[in-house]
């Protein structure tokens, strides 16, 4: 390892892969935070930017730095007007906006940006150390295992609901299932719930779905309440509370290290992803925190931003795994990355750390390199990202109205989603009226059709539901997503008797 990695350093350092660390950084940073251009799209763009280069250590590096780039700065747009363009980075809206309209943008953008930082790097170290054998370990995980780790997302729910709105988050989550059924399914070519329509034969996408869930209508609501517009920091235009405090920075410390570790595992598996290890990164840490601050999330607590983008981010690393020691793509992303490799006459596999291990290590070292650039570059843009907020609502409408069909139309290319857009975007406003959360929804909408294909191949291949006592690890994980559905409702309970007994005592 050793060797390797003075390998890896020699390559990573030398002037060219250092641009091109720098070079991709940037463009992933800004490109990801436009809604609707996600890392997917990047790369897609610049593959045949990177063949042209023709060294296939440089182009990866480059290509590596476009997708964590486009990571890290995909939390902006959802921070700062709720318009979660890329899956990974939805949950970090939940608290990063609210906090935003408090008047705290800089604060959330910072602990977005040390969190990401952090959860990348603790990602790249473990990627380092564990590599090897972590390959043979995803490789145990079968069908069976993945439909239970999507029960397990599926199951965290309750942490997406506000106090006595469990009911109705599981009412939305099944109405997100139900859509993910619309369109060709995996196993089946005739198409399901289209209506005749051409158009939905692929199924609703997810930029329109997300558009429509948060984006569209933040625009009404701004449009219906003159005051929203305004943040805590009045009219002046300037961007205060920037700095993270002491008690801040031990509050997020151990929300950042839990997630980082739990995110690069939940990465590592293959079809798992940063999207899974953000929800549940944000489940985990709002059911395990005392009372008063399970009450503040959704409403600008700083873990429910710590959580998600130290966890997404640790993932992303996490990713390749997979893809450079097996040549299994993890995510639709590391599929497009695995496509590149292939046109570099590069091999992914088990025998890629012993007949190319510059290339192997040179990637891993440029994450160590990226992270930080990322830290650098974005650190002292925050005050002037920030300012997005001090635009004065005429103006603030346009733009978000204009990137959320933007979004909507390049994500899918069809001019049709801007009227699902809309439809969509209506509904969820009423439903927004009506105190319904929407963050269920979108969660069902994304794992459903994990949950549907992984759930059909076990049941072909076991014969029937056999699968759940036959595997161990598959009745380990639904044991799990049992205690995730049971523990709030026990820890209500709890609460309620001891209120009681103290009016008892009183």
């Amino acid at each position: 390892m050793l060797e390797g990695l003075m390998t890896g350093l020699a390559t990573a350092f030398t002037l060219t892969n250092i641009l091109m660390v720098i070079g991709g950084c940037l463009i992933g940073t800004f490109i990801g935070m436009l809604p609707g251009l996600g890392p997917m799209s990047i790369i897609a763009i610049m593959i045949p930017v990177a063949i042209t280069i023709g060294d296939p250590s440089a182009a990866l590096i480059l290509l590596a730095g476009v997708y964590y780039g486009a990571v890290f700065g995909g939390s902006t747009s959802s921070i700062l007007i709720n318009a979660p363009g890329v899956a990974s980075t939805v949950a970090t809206s939940f608290d990063g906006y609210p906090l935003a309209r408090s008047g705290q943008a800089g604060k959330a953008l910072t602990v977005a940006a040390i969190s990401s930082f952090a959860g990348g790097t603790i990602g790249a170290v473990l990627l380092m150390v564990f590599a090897p054998a972590l390959a043979s370990v995803a490789l145990l995980f079968h069908s069976s295992e993945y439909f239970a780790l999507m029960v397990v997302g599926l199951s965290a729910i309750a942490a997406f609901a506000g106090t006595g709105q469990v009911g109705k988050a599981l009412l939305m989550t099944f109405l997100g299932l139900i859509m993910a059924t619309v369109g060709e399914g995996v196993l089946f070519n005739a198409p399901r719930f289209t209506m005749g329509i051409m158009d939905l034969q692929s199924g609703f996408g997810f930029i329109t779905l997300a558009m429509a869930m948060f984006a569209l209508p933040e625009a009404i609501y701004l449009v219906l309440d003159p005051n929203r517009s305004k943040t805590g920091d009045g009219d002046s235009g300037k961007i205060s509370n920037l700095r993270i405090d002491r008690e801040e920075a031990k509050k997020i410390a151990p929300v950042i290290g839990r997630q980082s570790i739990q995110g690069f595992f939940i990465g590592v598996l293959p079809g798992a992803g940063a999207t899974i290890a953000s929800f549940l990164g944000y489940a985990v840490e709002r059911n395990i925190a005392p009372k008063e601050e399970q009450e503040r999330f959704g409403k600008g607590e700083i873990k429910g931003i710590a959580a998600p983008e130290s966890a997404n981010n640790a993932a992303c690393t996490g990713s390749f795994v997979p893809l450079l020691t097996l040549g299994i793509p993890g995510s639709g992303t590391t599929a497009i990355l695995l496509g590149a490799l292939i046109a570099l006459n590069v091999s992914p596999g088990p025998r890629l750390m012993i007949d190319e291990p510059q290339i192997f290590w040179a990637v891993i070292i440029s994450m160590y390199l990226g992270n930080l650039v990322l830290l650098i570059l974005n650190l002292p843009l925050i005050p002037y990202i920030a300012k997005v907020l001090a635009v004065p609502r005429n103006f603030l409408i346009p733009f978000i109205l204009f990137f959320t069909l933007m979004g909507a139309y390049i994500g899918q290319n069809n001019a049709t989603e801007l009227l699902i857009l809309v439809g969509f975007g209506v509904c969820a406003t009423i439903l927004r009226f009506a105190d319904y959360p929407l963050a269920p929804l979108l969660i069902g909408f994304i794992l459903g059709p994990l949950l549907e294909n992984n759930f059909s191949r076990a049941m072909q291949l076991y014969d029937g539901m056999g699968f759940i006592w036959e595997r161990p690890m598959t009745l380990g994980l639904l044991a799990i997503a049992v205690i995730l559905v049971l523990l709030p409702s026990y820890r209500q309970r709890r609460a309620v008797a001891r209120a009681k007994g103290v009016a008892d005592g009183d």
